[in-house]
């Protein structure tokens, strides 16, 4: 490994540690209180669509951007809207993406049977490819009924997630810091 890599990445161990610390802190946060860390993620996202609505209202202005104009005016007022939204109300803004959620699974699992049937004379064992269509349905419907059930479920997934990823991300910041 060259010296100056090595110099480079040492000092910035700190770094990962921060953001494995972050994710770690998030991820308990997400497995202790489901619900707020849900309304909490919907907030963060809108706030992130509203950032990105503004900059992208800014880039009208700039003669270097290439992006169709009508595009670039719809992605910047679609992402403002989003995002006053989620920061508005972010409980209804989580369950409407769960919601959401709900309707592409029933979609999916719908197109899974539908591709199953099509491709069984080529495929063995389609009936697992059915079955996968079949568990998305009723997995989509559950969400559709129990929305808020759908929200805890999702986040003890994603504070699992996050709990890994930060000590990951702090167990490599600290092997950096060696270098």
């Amino acid at each position: 490994m060259s010296a100056i890599f090595s110099t480079s990445m040492g000092k910035a161990w700190w770094l990962l540690v921060v953001y494995g610390a972050i994710s770690a802190l998030f991820g308990i946060s997400a497995l202790v209180h489901p619900a707020s860390a849900g309304i909490a993620l919907a907030w963060a996202i809108g706030v992130m669509a509203l950032a990105e609505g503004i900059i992208s209202f800014v880039a009208l202005f700039d003669a270097s951007v290439r992006v169709p104009r009508g595009w670039l005016v719809f992605y910047a007022i679609a992402s403002i809207l989003f995002g006053i939204v989620a920061i508005v109300q972010p409980a209804a803004m989580a369950g409407a993406l769960i919601l959401l959620l709900a309707a592409w699974l029933v979609v999916a699992g719908i197109y899974r049977i539908v591709f199953a049937i099509r491709v069984r004379k080529h495929v063995s064992n389609e009936w697992m490819i059915a079955l996968s269509g079949v568990l998305a349905i009723v997995l989509g419907l559950l969400l559709a009924a129990f929305p808020l059930a759908g929200l805890i479920a999702a986040m003890v997934w994603i504070g699992i997630g996050a709990l890994v990823y930060g000590v990951l991300q702090i167990a490599a910041g600290l092997k950096l810091r060696r270098l």
